[in-house]
């Protein structure tokens, strides 16, 4: 077989292990059982199946059977709900499986309330918080539990500009400098360490860099909503902001461009980050940055910074020092992700060599067998997360992905702000 053909065997075969709801709670979920989660459960699980009827690889039934799974009980929202969990994921999930108008439409309006009630809370408390010259948490702005994952959502649903026009105008303020302590920080230095908790290692904070919990989700949001021609006052500058503090810690390494994952107080002084690269993952490593720097450049038309990234990218999936440090098959920080995020930068790129990659990075995930595969993401001892963050679901969409060689038809890589 090609590796097309064993792409689609592997996502088969993940997929039938999937296919009910009945039929996984017999696993054990290493996570727990969460129907709610997207990350971890259930919403993430439909996402495949819906992924995979839209593109006429699978039946509908198992869509719904799943959502039917995720809504059997009563949803949560507020405080507790974010793009990942909650009444927000069910709407992400509800919105990717209406494949005609009108579809799901009451219980998309009844989801959109409150994710709209949710949202405007949150938005009250940031700005609240920023007038009274606090710094922010994690999870007031970042892509999984804060307001840059409400955007996303907010942009894939395309119904409630307003509203994203209010979370962009947000993000533009948290760009903007703030002063502590009679130093001047980026607005969205937290108190707290990468952990989102405090912590004697951390007595200053950080400023955290990453796509998943630090500034590139913002930035991400802020250039797709660009493309998609939403802006708001300041807009680009917040962009811009954002590049230079990326610009000002990059790293030039033997195999190209890094960023370190965040920078501590004592750092910021010195002008000089801790060891690395890591591993280049989404959530935090080379190919989140890269992924996100295309989009900024793409959005504000900078060839230059486009090269880079795309390079930055090619030298991360090309050096054997950064691959040894993945070590799992995820999309959060694995070989599926390295895989999409690489697939997606090389269908825009103006740098060659990128589609070569994937050969290389697949081979983790497809030289296995389909059915142990499956077993290894779903069984003990080392599987058993069926979700879409750091399960299985995630890596058959991925394999997917790879196979049918289309955009996602249910737009399920929005959520991780990469497209």
């Amino acid at each position: 077989m090609d590796l097309r053909e064993r792409a689609r065997a592997c996502a088969d075969a993940i997929a039938e292990r999937l296919a009910t709801p009945d039929g996984a709670r017999s696993l054990r979920h290493c996570q727990g059982w969460w129907p709610q989660s997207l990350a971890h459960g259930a919403v993430g699980v439909a996402l495949l199946h819906i992924e995979r009827a839209r593109t006429d690889q699978g039946p509908w039934q198992r869509a719904h059977d799943w959502l039917a799974c995720a809504a059997a009980e009563p949803t949560v929202g507020g405080i507790d709900s974010h793009l990942y969990y909650g009444a927000p994921a069910l709407a992400f999930a509800l919105h990717a499986a209406a494949d005609r108008p009108g579809r799901y439409a009451r219980a998309l309006n009844t989801l959109d309330q409150r994710v709209t009630a949710t949202t405007r809370d949150r938005l009250v408390s940031a700005h609240a918080r920023m007038d009274r010259g606090e710094m922010p948490t994690l999870a007031e702005f970042d892509a999984i539990r804060g307001l840059s994952g409400m955007g996303a959502l907010l942009l894939h649903r395309d119904a409630h500009t307003d509203l994203l026009r209010e979370v962009l105008a947000y993000l533009v303020r948290l760009t903007e400098p703030v002063k502590h302590d009679g130093e001047l920080l980026p607005g969205w230095w937290s108190h707290l360490a990468p952990s989102g908790h405090a912590s004697p290692d951390y007595p200053h904070g950080h400023a955290n860099n990453g796509v998943a919990h630090g500034i590139g989700g913002p930035l991400a949001l802020l250039s797709l909503a660009t493309c998609r021609g939403i802006t708001v006052e300041g807009h680009n500058d917040a962009i811009t902001r954002i590049l230079a503090w990326l610009d000002q810690w990059q790293q030039d390494g033997p195999a190209g461009p890094w960023w370190p994952y965040w920078i501590t107080r004592e750092q910021l002084r010195s002008g000089r980050p801790g060891p690395g690269p890591s591993r280049p993952s989404w959530c935090y490593g080379t190919a989140g940055f890269a992924r996100t720097q295309q989009l900024a450049a793409l959005a504000t038309n900078a060839p230059a910074r486009q090269r880079m990234a795309e390079g930055a990218l090619l030298g991360s999936m090309t050096d054997t020092g950064q691959l040894q440090a993945t070590v799992d098959l995820s999309l959060c920080h694995g070989f599926a992700g390295l895989t999409h995020i690489t697939q997606l930068v090389a269908a825009e790129a103006i740098t060659p060599g990128l589609t070569e990659c994937l050969p290389r990075l697949l081979a983790p995930i497809i030289d296995t067998a389909p059915g142990a595969l499956a077993a290894s993401l779903l069984d003990p001892p080392g599987g058993g997360d069926i979700g879409l963050l750091e399960g299985a679901a995630g890596t058959a969409l991925a394999l997917h992905s790879f196979q049918t060689g289309m955009p996602s038809a249910s737009g399920w890589d929005t959520s991780f702000l990469i497209n």
